[in-house]
């Protein structure tokens, strides 16, 4: 079997509304490496987009789901519920950040945790109005993109968005828009659009994903929730990118002062399987009635089978503190690199949630040509990288956490010689 051949029945079986970043059918995966149709060997430094961060088929994630699988598979928690499920809302009740106590309720998606919080806080707060940030990305449902801040290609030819969503630029230096800007931002929108009454809630991510890998100040993360608690609004935390030891933390707000009142989480969370959860405070999360909250497959045993094995790993074999090996080794390598590249204007991100940002060569100006030229260079070589940004000009390095030292290194020459290829050097 090609790859051709599967990339051309793709064509004709699957709407090209489902895009995809490469031609690479995958046969089979281990730890850091994936091998194609074909026969090929790739390095992987996508993870599934930071789904994979304990690697490909982690033998205690894998073992655990083979158990689970000889006990059931299925019986939706709603109508016959089952122990590891309650279990694995304790240990989310007792890592997510916030002095508080806490409660958890599991669903599938990303998207989905996203919905959640956002009808937990209305009915919490009896407020409908929410706000997200420019270059904000919350998935792909009606209330998902309308919270997202990018157009294309998220909210194109998709008529009208959802109501009472608001935007707010997103502190980010490089661009030009300081934390101060920011929170000037917000009070704009409260003096011409929105009385602050009617928020129920301000959502962020702790580091744009989609939105290319910008971290948020720490002193803006403070504002914001100085200002949520002066007017009663609630504050979101989207880990969903961000969380199970991506940043070097188990969940990136452990690196600030100050919590979240809800937290999304997903990707990391199971290790591949589809599991996403919402945790919050305990009085804001009883605010829903019985029935308002969950899902068929929402909280499947399969996927918190593998949560619990996650969280071991995460724990047993220390990666948040070996992400910020893996962190620091990577942006001292690009900075090398940066010395003889003068497109690479920017290398950023805590913990192994790293992004090289490319302009110009003048530094005018993004230059997703010359992003993309990278990736795919990188792919003839057998490097896997993933490219965002508002522009499309970032590449984000996403490798699992548990990737062999040989064969980090290895991807790292492998990208070296990439991006100097892309240069014409």
């Amino acid at each position: 079997m090609k790859n051709a051949e599967i990339s051309a029945r793709r064509e004709a079986a699957i709407p090209k509304g489902v895009g995809m970043q490469t031609q690479i059918y995958v046969e089979r995966a281990s730890g850091s490496e994936v091998w194609d149709v074909e026969g090929r060997r790739y390095i992987d430094f996508a993870a599934g987009i930071a789904v994979v961060n304990t690697g490909h088929c982690h033998p205690r994630v894998m073992a655990a789901v083979q158990a689970q699988t000889a006990a059931f598979t299925h019986t939706c928690h709603q109508v016959l519920p089952y122990e590891n499920y309650v279990r694995l809302a304790e240990r989310l009740n007792q890592k997510v950040p916030g002095d508080f106590e806490k409660k958890t309720v599991f669903v599938t998606t990303g998207a989905e945790a996203v919905e959640n919080a956002i009808k937990i806080a209305r009915a919490a707060t009896g407020r409908s109005a929410v706000i997200a940030f420019g270059g904000a990305f919350h998935g792909r449902t009606f209330m998902g993109m309308s919270l997202t801040g990018k157009v294309a290609p998220y909210k194109q030819n998709f008529g009208a968005m959802m109501p009472d969503i608001y935007h707010a630029p997103f502190p980010v230096a490089l661009h030009g828009t300081t934390s101060d800007d920011a929170m000037r931002g917000l009070q704009a929108l409260f003096k011409s659009d929105l009385d602050p009454n009617r928020v129920a809630a301000i959502i962020i991510e702790p580091v744009q994903g989609e939105g290319g890998f910008y971290p948020a100040p720490r002193e803006f993360m403070k504002a914001l929730r100085a200002l949520c608690d002066t007017h009663g609004i609630l504050l979101i935390a989207d880990e969903i990118q961000t969380g199970f030891a991506r940043t070097g933390h188990l969940l990136a707000m452990e690196g600030y002062d100050v919590t979240a009142d809800l937290t999304t989480m997903a990707k990391g969370l199971a290790g591949g399987l589809p599991l996403a959860a919402v945790t919050g405070r305990a009085e804001i999360m009883e605010a829903v009635q019985p029935g308002g909250l969950g899902g068929t497959y929402g909280g499947n045993p399969l996927g918190i089978a593998a949560a619990h094995a996650v969280l071991d790993v995460i724990e047993e074999e220390q990666l948040c503190a070996r992400a910020n090996m893996l962190g620091s080794r990577l942006k001292q390598r690009l900075e090398e690199i940066r010395s003889r590249v003068p497109e690479m204007v920017d290398v950023r991100g805590p913990g192994f949630m790293i992004a090289a940002e490319f302009n110009t060569a003048d530094g005018r100006a993004p230059n997703p040509e010359f992003t993309h030229k990278i990736r795919a260079e990188a792919l003839e070589r057998g490097l896997v990288l993933l490219t965002c940004g508002v522009y499309g000009n970032v590449i984000r390095f996403l490798a699992p956490l548990t990737i062999p030292q040989e064969i980090f290194a290895e991807a790292l020459d492998i990208l070296e010689a990439s991006i100097l290829a892309a240069k014409g050097l």
